[in-house]
């Protein structure tokens, strides 16, 4: 691994726990370099046990000079597949709710708070049914989120539903409540770089929605004002 540490002894320096039972990413960031080399470290990371039915590691994307951050839960079907943050129906939506609020043009990086694809199988049939992380799960995989913060250095951090922006603003944080209101974060890894942080609603939220066009129209509402906040309105 270029410029990282050897991260395949992680459950050996956990105190001999079997891996994912550590609930810890930490043993497996690489000790120095860029996203290239964290994204090449996480493809190995055991850190929950989210890691093993999962079929690979879905780490962000994006460009280095990012000056927007956009955090979702976890990766989805498609996206473990593919091992690509945000390329199923959601992130279709995502995508174009950017170019209506105007923030196409912007340097972008997209990831989520939890790694993993978190599923259990349906009753019939192979589908896989999305879970929810648990706080435990997302708490063992903050450790990649705040390298990733922490080397984009971003201007703008957009919190994608619930679990992201409780990750990123506390439990206490109600999306439904203070969506759309820019509000600071203090970035990793000591807090004397801040970014604002916008929260709203998760896409696939939306596409569950019993009135779609409503619930887009205030997801392109809370980006919108998350480009005001980027511009310094």
């Amino acid at each position: 691994m270029s410029g990282g540490a050897d991260v395949s002894g992680g459950a050996r320096r956990d105190g001999e726990r079997p891996p994912g039972s550590g609930y810890d990413a930490t043993p497996y960031l690489p000790e120095h370099g860029g996203l290239a080399a964290y994204r090449e470290a996480a493809a190995d990371c055991r850190g929950c046990p989210l890691f093993e039915p999962a079929t690979q590691t879905v780490f962000g994307e994006g460009r280095d000079d990012a000056r927007i951050a956009l955090v979702g839960e976890e990766p989805g079907d498609q996206e473990d597949r593919r091992g690509e943050p945000f390329v199923g129906p959601a992130g279709r939506m995502l995508r174009k709710a950017i170019e209506d609020a105007g923030l196409g043009d912007e340097p972008a990086y997209i990831t989520n708070a939890v790694k993993h694809f978190k599923f259990e199988p349906a009753e019939r049939g192979k589908r896989r049914i999305h879970k929810s992380p648990s706080l435990r799960e997302v708490s063992a995989c903050r450790p990649w989120l705040d390298a990733e913060l922490r080397l984009l250095s971003p201007e703008l951090v957009v919190a994608l539903g619930a679990t992201a922006a409780r990750a990123l603003l506390g439990s206490s944080f109600r999306v439904t409540k203070e969506r759309g209101t820019p509000l600071p974060l203090a970035l990793p890894p000591d807090g004397e770089r801040q970014a604002t942080v916008v929260a709203t609603l998760h896409p696939s939220a939306i596409l569950r929605s019993d009135d779609r066009e409503r619930a887009y129209e205030g997801l392109v509402a809370d980006l919108r004002a998350a480009a005001r906040a980027l511009a310094g309105g």
